[in-house]
């Protein structure tokens, strides 16, 4: 009996042959053919638009004596890899996070939150390695084929040949938060440590990475649960598989063939020197917070939160916790872009029935207006405390929730009076506006960690940061002699 394809599977034989016609192309890492529906042409420039993203997202960093060290130790891996005519581009982001990620076409970046964390050229050779390996591999142009492919597939199977182009920017963006899955990252750690090799580095040091890395990741899961958030946590390095100690050895121990009779020095010093005076944790754009007070100096204001709250500096917002968790209080900002007043904004934004005790704030040089609402909050649907403040042409927005089923009048006051405590910043404040930034010293004999977090400006688990940000979390202490990184 002849088999009879209906009008659907049709169209998808004539697009698989089409596919397996003018799709493959050949694995710059392995030779094989890969099924992919982008040029090297198309790969590049996708990577050059998304480029200008990242830029306007993140900013780059202001140091261009550092953005030029990182970009000479990545030439020399870029050197090392098997797209040696592809023109590398490495950049270093104004982030407090700690990341790295790459774009099709040679675009890779590291954020200084990642930077203050290493402790050696070494260790930032196997992180920008990795992140190479990536590229080399075509990993996002795969993965941008691979849904693609499968967007065709779910098409024909609903009988429709539209929404076949896929969404690379949205393949990319998962790929910079999550990483590009098991099968790419253990890839990338294998290609890594060969070019950490060719390039004349110990392909060891890429497990000194490894516990860098593990000890951030477990630090930040602890901080997270305090915060009750989701872990902010860098996905590349051996990151898939925690306890995987084995199959380290194993890829370390294959990339040693393409070792020379030369290893390079780690350059401990010469890095930690490049390091010297790098923002650490918030920068400028995000505000400083000192103690209870927060000071921005580009928006030009001041603010001071209840006594006793943690402090969260997000990059798109302020968020502060009363002890136990009791309360939150979140802050934003926006332009002011039409002339209405506070209590306009309040009663466009959640509905002027719905707004219940209402007063107006007393703002020097602006104006403010505060209510109650009935919201979803992290305690679930309960009476949240909104203010609207304009002050120099911006509207800054406070929303505050108590764990408790009402309102409690304590928290509910300490809402109040830190929304209409907001102030501008007065000129002998701009140095309080300063960002932190690492310092380097010379540890003696008598130097501890504790002693250093008792002068230093960082406001929540001092020793841990410090330890972490030099290799020796949970518990070590600097050797005399030792370089030792501290914030001020």
């Amino acid at each position: 009996m002849p088999v009879r394809f209906t009008a659907p599977f049709q169209f998808a034989l004539t697009v698989l042959v089409a596919l397996f016609a003018t799709g493959c192309a050949v694995n710059p890492v392995t030779g094989k053919q890969d099924v992919v529906l982008m040029t090297e042409v198309q790969e590049i420039q996708i990577g050059r638009s998304l480029h200008s993203e990242v830029l306007k997202e993140f900013g780059p960093y202001d140091n261009p004596k550092l953005a030029a060290y990182v970009g000479s130790v990545g030439e020399r891996l870029a050197a090392a890899s098997h797209r040696r005519d592809l023109v590398f581009h490495f950049h270093v982001l104004d982030s407090q996070d700690v990341n790295a990620f790459a774009l099709p076409g040679g675009y890779i970046y590291i954020t200084r939150g990642l930077l203050a964390h290493l402790n050696s050229e070494a260790e930032l050779a196997g992180v920008l390695s990795h992140e190479i390996g990536h590229v080399t591999a075509r990993h996002s142009v795969r993965q941008h084929s691979a849904s693609t492919f499968a967007g065709i597939l779910a098409s024909v199977a609903a009988g429709a040949a539209g929404g076949m182009a896929g969404d690379v920017s949205g393949v990319i963006g998962t790929a910079i938060v999550r990483g590009y899955g098991r099968e790419h990252e253990l890839e990338a750690d294998r290609l890594g440590a060969e070019y950490l090799a060719r390039a004349g580095y110990d392909p060891a040091h890429m497990i000194d990475v490894v516990a860098v890395l593990k000890a951030q990741e477990e630090y930040e899961r602890q901080r997270a649960r305090e915060e009750e958030r989701e872990p902010r946590i860098y996905h590349g390095v051996f990151s898939t598989h925690p306890d995987n100690e084995r199959r380290q050895r194993e890829v370390i121990d294959a990339a040693r063939r393409f070792q020379g009779s030369t290893l390079m020095p780690d350059n401990r010093e010469v890095y930690l020197a490049h390091l010297d005076g790098l923002v650490f944790g918030p920068g400028e754009k995000e505000g400083v917070v000192r103690g209870r007070d927060f000071y921005h100096r580009p928006l030009g204001i001041a603010l001071r939160f209840p006594e006793g709250w943690r402090i969260e500096n997000l990059p798109d917002r302020l968020r502060a916790h009363a002890p136990g968790q009791a309360a939150i209080l979140q802050v934003t900002v926006e332009d002011q872009n039409r002339r209405i007043s506070a209590a306009e904004y309040l009663a466009e934004g959640f509905g002027a029935r719905n707004l219940e005790q209402r007063t107006d704030l007393v703002i020097p040089g602006g104006e403010g207006h505060a209510a109650v609402v009935s919201l979803d909050t992290p305690y679930g649907r309960r009476p949240v405390r909104v203010a609207a403040v304009i002050l120099d042409k911006r509207i800054w927005l406070f929303l505050g929730a108590t764990k408790a089923d009402g309102l409690a009048a304590g928290h509910d006051r300490a809402f109040l009076d830190t929304a209409g405590g907001l102030r501008s910043l007065m000129s002998k404040e701009h140095a309080l506006a300063e960002p932190n930034r690492l310092r380097l010293i010379r540890a003696t004999q008598g130097t501890r960690i504790s002693d250093l977090a008792e002068r230093t400006p960082i406001p929540y688990h001092a020793v841990e940061i410090l330890r972490l940000i030099n290799g020796l979390y949970p518990s070590g202490e600097p050797v005399s002699g030792q370089l030792v990184k501290i914030v001020e």
